[in-house]
């Protein structure tokens, strides 16, 4: 499983760098990273707060940044992607491989690898 979650964060990374969306009308083109000619900011930047630690608490924490991470998939996808003005942007494969990472990342952060050790 880490190898799935550790391939989910570079396909993550990639993706914030691959076109979002496409807007019509100002024949712009939204990455994570440029989204100049929209108030949108740069919407990929908080993707990129990662923790890879095998202690306990590095668990913990890396599931409440990995469910941060999702919330805010769910933010850009729904806010880049929302119809505005009867026009709709044309989504891009980028914001489909940021929404399937994210969630390939909760899934393998939801069952980390953990050694107990035995009481006696």
């Amino acid at each position: 499983m880490k190898w799935v979650g550790f391939l989910a964060t570079i396909a993550l990374i990639a993706a914030c760098f691959f076109p979002w969306v496409f807007i019509e009308s100002k024949n712009i083109t939204v990455t994570g990273i440029q989204s100049a000619g929209t108030s949108f900011g740069k919407p990929a930047y908080f993707h990129f707060v990662f923790n890879f630690t095998t202690r306990i608490w590095a668990k913990r924490v890396n599931l409440l940044i990995v469910a941060l991470n999702i919330g805010w998939t769910a933010r850009n996808y729904f806010l880049i992607s929302a119809c505005a003005g009867g026009e709709c942007p044309e989504k891009k494969v980028g914001l489909y491989i940021v929404v399937i990472s994210s969630v390939a990342m909760m899934v393998v952060a939801l069952f980390p690898k953990i050694e107990l050790q035995k009481t006696e």
